[in-house]
């Protein structure tokens, strides 16, 4: 039986709520730990559910993890390391799209990987082409099988020169990992270079690692024989401080993200002071609050970094809704993030999609007909109503409106949302609102 998530909105979140380390680095940073050859300490990590499928699948795979009971710090041992059955492994990835990283680091500890149909949030195509093109450039087979895909290293892996056609978080992290312990030298442009990105670069260098982050988005890795474990703690999860930021605007509440930080959040701060929300920044945290008055529109698009995340968008779009005026928000990164506006409209906020690039500059999913750019009219008044749960941001977009709206709200598939947000309805409940599970 679906658990639901009643909502009785009208009420604004107060309080404090904990924010640990980034969903889009401690995943990774886990899958790493097989490339040593001694056990790696994995320090600030959130309990969401990506954590738990790599737990498994590294266990799978005879990677021995421990978690401190009074700490939650994971010590990661690989010394066992050893190859999974395909049912297993597709048993155990579920709908997460993490088991394909772990190729490269598998192909160096044990000759071969398997990685099944992938799932994930459906905000856009996410091919696996990068990752797939990109280990075929150093030199591992990959072979389609029934279920998945195999791929082995027969031959040993290579550097290799590289150019991302799209500066994709996920490519860039597959070559990192694979790229470390390859023969030679391996040069990638055009590479993401989000703090995440930069923080899991930290990760492989305390491991022995050699790799420049240069200009322009080119990063260079010189391969080693061997790499030893490593101690790090997590930088935190910027997108989960940006969530309940835009929740305590939609909501004209007050809330202390304690371990939000500043420097990572530079371009959301910033378009937050533009809406008309205001922060204040210590050495432990941020508070977000609405300071009164009206909020203002905005224009907004969504870019790599260090440009706004597209994972801040949908939260924000709530808060949008409740501004005076016409705003505008062009995706560039997800061709079909607004479809979590359906529920926004239903519950009576004024959004029209539209498929031309409404933004400053023309991106790569104008005229291939994507409703990629939203024209959001406010302040709309909103009201409860019955939903499901689409994605991780969307869904938690769609209770930050419910938590905003009058009456009351039903909310099923609300599991989607612990992936990446660690204790939910504990935050939820901390912050006053009035929710119940069912």
């Amino acid at each position: 039986m679906q658990k639901v998530l009643t909502i009785q909105g009208g009420k604004p979140l107060k309080g404090t709520v904990h924010v640990r380390g980034a969903k889009n680095l401690v995943p990774k940073a886990m899958v790493a730990a097989l490339l040593g050859d001694g056990p790696s300490v994995l320090r600030n990590v959130p309990e969401i559910k990506d954590v738990e499928v790599v737990t498994s699948l590294l266990t799978l795979h005879g990677v021995e993890v421990t978690k401190d009971p009074v700490t939650g710090d994971l010590t990661l041992d690989p010394s066992g390391a050893k190859t999974a059955s395909a049912r297993e492994i597709d048993a155990y990835a579920g709908d997460s799209r993490i088991p394909i990283l772990l190729c490269g680091p598998l192909m160096h500890t044990i000759g071969e990987a398997f990685i099944p149909d992938l799932g994930g949030c459906r905000i856009g195509d996410r091919p696996i082409d990068y990752h797939l093109d990109a280990l075929r450039q150093f030199g591992a087979i990959v072979d389609k099988v029934d279920g998945g895909i195999s791929i082995s290293a027969r031959k040993g892996l290579r550097g290799t020169k590289l150019e991302l056609d799209y500066p994709s978080v996920g490519a860039t992290e597959q070559v990192l990992l694979t790229a470390v312990k390859a023969d030679g030298i391996t040069e990638l442009k055009n590479a993401a270079v989000e703090p995440e990105i930069l923080d899991l670069i930290a990760i492989l260098q305390k491991m022995g690692a050699l790799i420049t982050v240069q200009t322009d988005r080119v990063i260079r890795i010189e391969g080693v024989k061997r790499l030893g474990g490593y101690n790090h703690r997590a930088l935190p999860d910027r997108n989960e401080g940006a969530s309940w930021a835009s929740a305590a605007l939609a909501t004209k509440g007050d809330i202390y993200v304690q371990g939000a930080d500043q420097q990572d959040l530079t371009s959301f701060l910033n378009t937050y002071r533009k809406i008309g929300g205001d922060f204040e920044v210590d050495d432990n945290g941020i508070r977000f609050f609405h300071p009164g008055g009206k909020l203002n529109p905005l224009v907004v698009e969504t870019d790599v970094h260090p440009g706004f995340m597209t994972d801040w968008q949908q939260p924000l779009v709530v808060a949008l809704t409740q501004a005076e005026g016409v705003s505008i928000v062009h995706e560039t990164v997800y061709e079909n993030r607004f479809g979590f506006t359906d529920a926004l409209i239903r519950m009576g906020a004024t959004i029209q999609l539209h498929r031309e690039c409404l933004g400053a500059v023309p991106c790569r999913f104008g005229q291939r007909n994507f409703l990629h750019s939203a024209v959001i009219t406010g302040p709309s008044k909103l009201r409860g109503v019955d939903f499901v749960i689409p994605d991780l941001r969307g869904g938690f977009s769609h209770i930050i409106a419910a938590l905003a709206a009058e009456g009351v709200s039903n909310a099923s598939g609300i599991d989607i949302i612990s992936r990446g947000y660690e204790h939910f309805m504990d935050k939820l409940q901390g912050l006053g609102a009035d929710v119940t599970l069912s």
